[in-house]
């Protein structure tokens, strides 16, 4: 109960403090900077890892954090257009809406286990005659959500490319739940990310439901993978001074060498690597492509 309501005072805090005009002056007591981790995981678990992070960041830059957790990633990108929000962890697609409407840039890039890219991945059943994708031609399809790279974007790419049409199309809402109904049998294959293994041990979505679902890496297998795609970026404020985006560039890459596990809480990074925003720009290209507008995403998602 404590928790929730941490994550309650956390939140309000964060979006009912006015936008603060002189970014020179960000990183005081009186004007911290504010930094949001949309959750990937379980948001108790994101709110346990914050307050050693920002004491470790309030160290190593002379700054002062100040740290929440909004519902959405939508809410986050709203609130660097309103100078509310300075500094976010965001999902690739949710960076180029951010960077597309209010010039948001990428200040690093997270790595996992040495890697700095993922990829998306189609699931099917063992005992269900679908080998290759083009075995996928009118099957029930399950995804992530529209909004979703490895969920949804690149695959539905590479379904274009291929030639394939399922028969149907489900959005799920998050990876697990693609896992889960293909499990189940609820539907033929589904879109989820995918990472490589680490010591013979699963990284993939598959691993989400591996508590719940014992023998998953016998009934459930993976298809095809797409291209890689660029690990998630942490993400600032265009109008934070370039010298406070140095020191906090610093301060990360110092930190998660210091506490990986509390990183690990929170979008299950272990370093982060440096970043250019061409880096996204193959997904860019995929999204034209499929007709998604980026500069309206947000539009309709409010």
């Amino acid at each position: 109960m404590f928790q929730r309501k941490a994550a309650l005072a956390l939140f309000v805090s964060l979006f009912s403090v006015a936008a603060y005009a002189d970014d020179s002056k960000l990183g005081t007591r009186k004007h911290p900077l504010k930094l949001v981790m949309v959750p990937s995981t379980d948001s108790t678990k994101i709110i346990s890892s914050m307050k050693p992070v920002a004491q470790c960041l309030e160290k190593e830059t002379s700054l002062t954090f100040d740290i929440s957790v909004p519902n959405s990633y939508i809410v986050a990108i709203e609130g660097m257009g309103s100078k509310k929000v300075d500094i976010a962890f965001l999902p690739t697609f949710g960076y180029l809406l951010a960077h597309e409407r209010y010039g948001a840039e990428a200040l690093l890039k997270a790595s996992r286990n040495g890697e700095t890219t993922y990829r998306a991945a189609i699931l099917a059943r063992t005992d269900r005659n679908i080998k290759s994708i083009s075995d996928l031609n009118g099957k029930k399809i399950a995804y992530v959500d529209p909004a979703s790279t490895s969920g949804y974007i690149l695959p539905k790419k590479m379904f274009m490319d291929a030639k394939v049409k399922p028969g149907q199309e489900v959005f799920q809402g998050k990876h697990d739940a693609v896992v889960t109904a293909v499990y189940q049998g609820q539907v033929d294959a589904g879109a989820v990310f995918y990472n490589k293994p680490v010591d013979g041990k699963i990284k993939d979505a598959r691993e989400k439901v591996k508590t719940q679902f014992p023998d998953i890496e016998e009934k459930v297998k993976i298809v095809t993978l797409t291209d890689d795609i660029p690990n998630d970026p942490i993400v600032i404020r265009k109008e934070v001074t370039t010298a406070n985006k140095e020191k906090i560039a610093k301060a990360f890459q110092s930190c998660v060498a210091k506490m990986p596990d509390a990183f690990r809480g929170i979008n299950n990074s272990d370093a982060f690597a440096t970043v250019k925003d061409s880096d996204y720009d193959g997904v860019r290209k995929t999204v034209k492509l499929l007709g998604i507008n980026i500069g309206s995403e947000l539009d309709k998602k409010k």
